[in-house]
């Protein structure tokens, strides 16, 4: 119990220290290009010649942005901080540089995007097992061995907030949360575990959508004062029906909250919807269809965010022969047209190597049909 109140009061006393410098920071003024057209770039490959590679990409294109890890996948903190850190301990070397990476982004007008995967980490779930899902084996792991810490838990919000305001002392201009969810299939495997529900012992299944969508508006909340972008990134299932209680995800709270919101709409990742079938094989059609479900959505909301969704620039072999196609410069294109019919102008690329296709025309005022 003394150890888990000594690490809150780390973070508790982090946040308090950080407020001026982040303040400082955030009261500059920032030109933000519009619209933001951006790919995502993992912390390993912000410098040596990958980057170079995806700085001449930007700088040869209509894409502005950079959607950059600053908390990874792992739970890891991509940069050394200072030694007086709660997040010292957790951190690795992958962005050698952050104030000359800033500076760089800054000397190319790219606007900087810090990606934080907020309920997905193995790091702190090990290290602090209180914080996450536990089973009569001990810290619960999902097929692939990651581990979630336990969105019921406000320990955990500031946790993730602290890493944000380390982004925001770096210098950049937008937080972005992904994996702000529940494991999948939690409602499946969730009276198998041992955890803290607290506050949101409600007793019915909109619980884990509660807390979910109430760590949005929180962190909303908290990172207001340093005049920062949020974005948070969301399944593209979760938008096309009311909500997805299992992993607590309702797209109309979530939006409400934030400055933009990123559904993953990558064509390979649907079963058949809209009528189509094989959407991986119909990228144009699956996408324009999204766009209409997602754009009545946002009207029902007063002071809707900005959309700006995750599209596929990566060929999805796992589906088998006949259910996938290679995506290249056509396929690419076919999406960012199909966001454009429906005056969706903002996009971010995935692919996570980073490999991105080449002579791509990124301008959302493609008129070419398909």
């Amino acid at each position: 119990m003394r150890k888990k109140l000594c690490f809150l009061s780390m973070i508790i006393i982090f946040l308090l220290a950080c407020h001026t410098t982040a303040l400082a920071r955030s009261n500059a003024t920032t030109i933000t290009p519009e619209p933001i057209r951006g790919i995502y770039v993992s912390a390993v490959n912000t410098q040596g010649g990958q980057f170079q590679k995806l700085l001449a990409l930007i700088n040869n294109s209509e894409l502005n942005a950079m959607v950059i890890d600053i908390k990874d996948d792992h739970g890891n903190l991509t940069f050394i901080p200072s030694k007086t850190s709660p997040y010292y301990s957790i951190s690795r070397p992958y962005i050698a540089h952050p104030a000359d990476l800033i500076k760089i982004l800054e000397n190319n007008n790219i606007y900087p995007i810090a990606r934080i995967v907020v309920f997905k980490d193995n790091v702190l779930a090990n290290k602090n097992p209180g914080l996450s899902f536990m089973t009569t084996n001990g810290v619960w792991k999902n097929q692939r061995g990651d581990s979630f810490t336990n969105p019921f838990i406000k320990e955990v919000w500031d946790y993730n907030i602290g890493v944000a305001i380390e982004a925001v002392n770096l210098g950049f201009k937008e937080i972005q949360f992904d994996y702000v969810r529940f494991p999948e299939k939690f409602e499946g495997i969730e009276s198998q575990l041992t955890y803290k529900k607290n506050e949101f012992q409600s007793g019915n299944d909109r619980e884990r959508v509660a807390a979910v969508s109430g760590f949005v508006k929180y962190a909303a909340e908290k990172l207001k004062p340093y005049k920062v972008k949020m974005s948070v990134d969301i399944f593209g299932n979760a938008t096309v029906i009311p909500e997805a209680k299992g992993i607590g995800q309702n797209f109309s709270e979530i939006a409400k909250s934030v400055d933009v919101i990123s559904a993953m709409i990558y064509p390979s990742h649907w079963s058949a919807i809209f009528g189509i079938e094989k959407p991986d094989l119909e990228p144009y059609r699956l996408v324009e269809e999204y766009a209409k479900v997602e754009n009545k959505r946002l009207c029902t909301i007063p002071n809707p965010p900005i959309s700006r969704p995750w599209l596929q620039d990566f060929t999805a072999t796992w589906l088998g022969s006949g259910n996938y196609k290679v995506y290249g410069k056509e396929e690419i294109e076919d999406q960012i047209r199909a966001l454009h019919s429906q005056g969706i102008n903002e996009y971010l690329l995935w692919n996570a190597s980073n490999n991105y296709t080449p002579n791509v025309d990124y301008s959302p005022e493609i008129t070419k049909k398909r």
